[in-house]
């Protein structure tokens, strides 16, 4: 095809404006005669153009049958539908005596055409999109898959992000607190997928039936919500980038932490900065977006929510509960009370009588067990025998003067030692650890190897002599008279004491 352009306007100038005869120009030029009707016709070299398609007389026949192939797939996760090889394999057994390279090109010439064309949507201040994406985090050395929860303003693409152990009711409830008072505000209108934390049931393309824990969510902080049709997502394609922005950007490399806040105490860090940053297309920075955005937040709730599943449930002879698969301890006394277990993402309280009597660590396994060795400290008092063989305080390691002190009265009282010993762990219950070191540790020094005596070392002794006695709320005693000591009184008991 002819496409010098200068010398194609050189052609045109000659003929159309110097009057030149077409003969002469194609007698100069040696073009033939349909190029120069072309060149008189375009200003500009008009590229190949094919009258009709070319024919395929290998792959042609088998267009329709791949096409079918593709349209079925769309039923079908995008983890099993078939590549451009496996349709290749199947059309060899049909009878293709094509290469590979012109399936592959039909292939994807027909999923060019058949790809979802979206409209796009304007995005009003106060609106909300929320999702969940997984990501490896190495804690405490061993690498695991966590999730993390998304939350995107697409109005001023502002972003929270936090990281937890899977998702569950409390995870949802945790995120969406942290997220509000991140952006200081409750957007009006939330857009969801069908995580099954947020809908028990759909009962229709755009019908759902709510969760309890998502309603409680709902209620306190009185949003409203949007859910997604299944497997549209593009309904909320501003959170389903922001999910593959935050893994590849604030989560690569693998983050190395001790435990997981670690790495929430980076991401909210991560997010506070991206509010500097200026989107292409937006007037003003994310933060400067996000100030004007607030004037359409609901105010946050005067009682902050309560993030964690309550539960009733009776301890057992053990002085366990059950909560989420795994067992927690009580206090002993405790055992086969009644009691309510609150679960929040960090840790799991338990409650009797609106007193909290245990707090433990959230385990996020199944069938584990945790135990605090000092809920079982009363119980092993009156059973001292089974202090080496309780369970709960394998694995309890206390400062070397713990098992000096032991082996002391041991030696000393044999068995009536062991029990004294665990009258001194018992001061665990009211002081920390390193306090009740200090003083056992001036206890042997002087051989005062009893619970009684190291209690007096734990007497803030430096305090009491600074302190004066105040009538400040005891005016009764204001009427009170001491009457001044007389000296004389002691003489005569004295005199007494030789006479006798």
């Amino acid at each position: 095809m002819y496409t010098d352009m200068e010398q194609w306007t050189a052609i045109r100038h000659r003929i159309l404006v110097e009057g030149a005869s077409k003969r002469e120009v194609m007698r100069e030029t040696g073009i033939h005669w349909k190029t120069l009707k072309k060149i008189l016709k375009h200003s500009i070299p008009p590229g190949y153009r094919a009258s009709q398609p070319r024919p395929q007389p290998k792959i042609g026949p088998y267009l329709a049958w791949i096409a079918q192939v593709l349209e079925t797939d769309k039923a079908v996760h995008k983890k099993q539908r078939h590549t451009a090889k496996r349709i290749f394999d199947r059309l060899r057994g049909e009878g293709y005596t094509g290469g590979y390279t012109q399936v592959k090109e039909a292939v994807a010439s027909l999923r060019r055409v058949t790809q979802e064309v979206y409209v796009p949507l304007v995005h009003r201040p106060g609106e909300a999109q929320v999702d969940f994406g997984y990501a490896m985090v190495k804690v405490g050395g061993h690498l695991q898959k966590v999730v993390f929860f998304v939350m995107c303003l697409p109005y001023s693409d502002a972003v929270y992000v936090q990281a937890f152990e899977r998702i569950c009711t409390e995870v949802m409830w945790e995120g969406h607190r942290r997220a509000f008072e991140f952006f200081n505000g409750v957007p009006w209108r939330i857009s969801y997928d069908n995580e099954r934390v947020h809908v028990a049931q759909i009962l229709g393309p755009r019908e759902r039936k709510l969760t309890d824990g998502f309603l409680q969510l709902q209620s306190h902080y009185l949003f409203d919500h949007h859910f997604c049709l299944v497997r549209r997502p593009n309904e909320k394609g501003i959170v389903e980038t922001m999910v593959r922005y935050t893994r590849s950007n604030y989560l690569v490399p693998v983050p190395q932490v001790r435990e997981l806040e670690e790495v929430n105490r980076m991401l909210e860090q991560r997010c506070r900065e991206e509010l500097a940053r200026k989107i292409r297309g937006k007037k003003a920075s994310k933060g400067e977006l996000l100030e004007e955005e607030r004037s359409a937040f609901r105010a946050l709730p005067v009682v902050p929510f309560e993030a964690c599943r309550k539960m009733s449930t009776t301890s057992n002879s053990m002085s366990l509960v059950r909560f989420d698969r795994n067992d927690y301890s009580v206090p002993v006394p405790y055992a086969h009370r009644t009691v309510v277990i609150k679960g929040y993402t960090d840790r799991v309280e338990i409650c009797h009588t609106n007193a909290r009597i245990a707090c433990h660590p959230r385990l996020w396994g199944a069938e584990d067990v945790k135990f605090d060795p000092l809920h079982y400290l009363p119980l092993l008092e009156r059973k001292p025998g089974a202090l080496d063989h309780a369970r709960p305080l394998e694995g309890w390691c206390l400062p070397e003067c713990f098992g000096v002190l032991r082996r002391r009265l041991e030696n000393e009282r044999g068995g009536e030692g062991t029990r004294e010993y665990i009258r001194v762990l018992r001061l665990l219950e009211d002081h920390d650890e390193g306090t009740v070191a200090q003083a056992l540790a001036k206890a042997l020094r002087i051989n005062a190897l009893t619970r009684d005596a190291i209690a007096q070392f734990l007497i803030p002794t430096e305090d009491w002599r600074m302190t004066r006695f105040s009538l400040d709320g005891r005016e009764h005693l204001r009427h009170v008279k001491v009457a001044t000591a007389d000296i004389r009184a002691y003489s005569v008991l004295l005199d007494l004491g030789v006479t006798s």
